[in-house]
């Protein structure tokens, strides 16, 4: 019986057990690149906005990007670390927040749902290069 759902069986099944994704963490803007299947095309969408919370730890890693779209409705979802329909992620810029879950901003509208950016020295950034 096929799982419809990922779980730490399935992941190992499908052979995704090593991503190389930058390092992020919550309050990060990043834009998530997935696969789309349209029928028999495929084709790569891109997802940009801030990272509210991150769960789970190992193989069933999630963490939920949320962004703001066309009228000011705001659209969430729900990604899977070892989910094979993530092509790649971009770290777009460094959020500086002191929670680890940022579930405060669904309730704020306009510049008060702002993340405060983290500045970098070019040491800093160097070093989180190298790791990357």
């Amino acid at each position: 019986m096929k799982a419809s759902t990922l779980t730490k069986e399935t992941i190992c099944q499908l052979g995704v057990t090593e991503r190389a994704f930058p390092k992020f963490r919550v309050g990060d803007t990043i834009a998530v690149s997935q696969i789309v299947k349209e029928g028999v095309k495929e084709r790569i969408q891109v997802f940009q906005g801030d990272v509210l919370a991150m769960r789970g730890a190992g193989a069933s890693t999630m963490f939920t990007v949320r962004r703001i779209s066309a009228n000011n409705v705001p659209v969430e979802r729900i990604y899977p670390y070892f989910s094979p329909i993530i092509d790649s992620i971009k770290v777009i810029k460094r959020g500086c927040v002191r929670r680890a879950k940022l579930n405060y901003i669904r309730d704020r509208v306009g510049k008060a749902a702002r993340i405060k950016e983290k500045v970098l020295t070019k040491e800093q950034k160097m070093h989180l290069n190298d790791k990357g």
